[in-house]
């Protein structure tokens, strides 16, 4: 409420100043009151639309006869439908790994993914004489590994279950400049480097890694973790053979020192990146929070010690992540008429029909027309549907969903844009009301309104080109927000397991979705 009456505030500043440019005297005073007042008014309207009672008497609790505003209400039909995903924007530093079978569907859902690793600003590898172990007169790793941090396990449950996965490494990096969806598939696009010498090993894994000690795993800082070794035998792709791929790494550092210079000579000369891939068992998914390929050395410095040399899996270098939905299984969802879902990763959105040509052309009970009149608040409540039957493997409940225009929507993850509070919304889950409440679409209303005006000007087939003008999309996101002020910095896909129906659909059998309307206009009658 304090971020709508700061941006009301600022928005009457600069219109007050366009005023006295345009008016003088009389003129200017009554048009300022007019701003100042409409202005408090408007404060008013969206803390009461905010609220979950009714907003008819909207009207008659803000304004008595002597104001010279009139605020109307009147509320009008959504109508909503499920739309299948196919697939999203998955760049980001969060992957996820995992199988598991969706409930709702009797199908599995898929997630792997792969990775470059960032050189850190103080990757220093030790003088290669101080090195102690030696292979053929040259510096030689102990061992090598990759580290897969893990957060946010599917269910507590599973923390034993057995999996196996494979791990590729890249022939070539994958290619920047580019967006990569969710059904990218770095197999078919011929990504794996799969001669004899490269590395493509079978690990076995569960989310509790017993390897690590039961103190270890008690302790404060302990994060969960896969342990994938590196230490077999290596060829490289111009057919030097090492003793594992951590010795592989540090000749490339030592012999050519510039490979090392920032992440992307390190992936184009060294190491192109892995793939992570699930080849077997059913029943884990988790968030990959982190990741590290850390190089394990004996040097001699002074006194025998034991070093590491890390390279990073960050948001500074490229992941990807691949979602395998049942299509078949999911096209049968979002077929259903009597309800809509939202169901992550890359599943179904909901598709929502706003109303703006009946809101601008409103004409109520009195014969008032309301075409001119300012939008002052737009409300629009989506009730989650309580699944029917408890089921202890049912995918969570989307938290956090993103309204936006449906043919905006690639190009507002592919430009990293935020929610602006014009042509796209962000709200997150009343588990009190069991809601997704929007509290004011008015400045989205009156710019579709625009937009279709403007564009029937230069073209009067104009609607028929854009059939989508007043469609939006509801889309589960995660996101990211500010230390210093809690403003949202990034919105990404949510690639974690969820799925809730919302009431709507074609043939919605409970009570009608509907948007409550605020209208406000001068009355200049004494």
């Amino acid at each position: 409420m304090i971020r709508f009456a700061l941006m009301l505030r600022n928005s009457r500043t600069r219109t007050e100043i366009c005023l006295a440019q345009s008016y003088r005297n009389k003129d200017y005073h009554n048009s300022m009151m007019k701003v100042k007042y409409m202005a408090g008014v408007a404060i008013a309207a969206i803390a009461i639309s905010s609220c979950d009672e009714d907003t008819l008497t909207i009207g008659q609790s803000l304004t008595a006869e002597s104001d010279k505003i009139e605020l109307f209400t009147a509320s009008f039909p959504v109508s909503t439908q499920t739309t299948i995903a196919d697939s999203v924007l998955t760049l980001s530093s969060t992957c996820y790994l995992g199988k598991v079978k969706d409930p709702e569907t009797e199908t599995n859902v898929t997630s792997e993914f792969t990775t470059q690793f960032h050189v850190l600003e103080n990757t220093i590898l030790t003088d290669e004489d101080k090195i102690i172990a030696r292979t053929e007169g040259r510096a030689s790793a102990d061992s090598c590994d990759i580290l897969l941090f893990l957060k946010s396990p599917f269910l507590p449950a599973d923390s034993l279950t057995a999996m196996k996965m494979r791990i590729h490494e890249l022939i070539q990096p994958i290619e920047e400049g580019k967006y990569y969806y969710s059904n990218f598939d770095p197999v078919a696009n011929h990504l794996l480097r799969n001669d004899e010498g490269a590395i493509n090993y079978s690990k076995m894994f569960t989310y509790m890694n017993l390897n690590d000690s039961d103190a270890y795993r008690a302790s404060t800082s302990y994060l969960a973790n896969i342990r994938i070794p590196l230490s077999h035998p290596y060829t490289a792709k111009d057919g030097t053979r090492y003793n594992n791929y951590g010795t592989y790494l540090m000749h490339q550092y030592y012999d050519h020192p510039q490979y090392f210079k920032n992440s992307y000579t390190f992936s184009h000369n060294v190491c192109p990146g892995f793939f992570f891939e699930i080849a077997d068992g059913l029943g884990f998914h988790a968030q990959v929070s982190n990741m590290g390929l850390c190089v394990y050395y004996t040097a001699d410095v002074d006194s025998v010690v034991n070093r590491v040399m890390l390279f990073a899996g960050t948001k500074e270098v490229l992941q990807t992540t691949k979602v395998t939905n049942d299509r078949e299984a999911i096209s049968k969802l979002a077929a259903e008429t009597t309800h809509t879902y939202l169901k992550s990763p890359a599943g179904l959105f909901t598709q929502v029909s706003l109303p703006v040509d009946e809101i601008k052309d409103y004409i109520d009970k009195n014969g008032t027309k309301h075409t001119e009149d300012s939008l002052l608040a737009a409300k629009l409540t989506f009730q989650r549907i309580n699944n029917e039957s408890f089921n202890e493997r049912a995918l969570g409940i989307p938290q956090s969903l993103l309204l936006v225009q449906q043919d905006s929507l690639s190009a507002f993850f592919e430009k990293n844009k935020v929610p602006d509070n014009k042509t796209s919304y962000y709200t997150v889950f009343n588990s009190s009301y069991n809601t997704y409440t929007f509290t004011n679409l008015a400045a989205l209303v009156t710019e579709l309104w625009n937009q279709k005006q403007s564009g029937l000007k230069g073209d009067p087939s104009w609607v028929e080109k854009h059939p989508n003008w007043n469609k939006m999309l509801l889309v589960p996101v995660s996101y990211s927000t500010s230390q210093s002020d809690g403003s949202i910095t990034n919105i990404a896909h949510d690639m974690s397991l969820t799925s809730t129906r919302l009431v709507g659909g074609a043939d919605n059998p409970h009570s009608p979705i509907e948007i409550n309307i605020v209208y406000a206009r001068f009355n200049e009658k004494k």
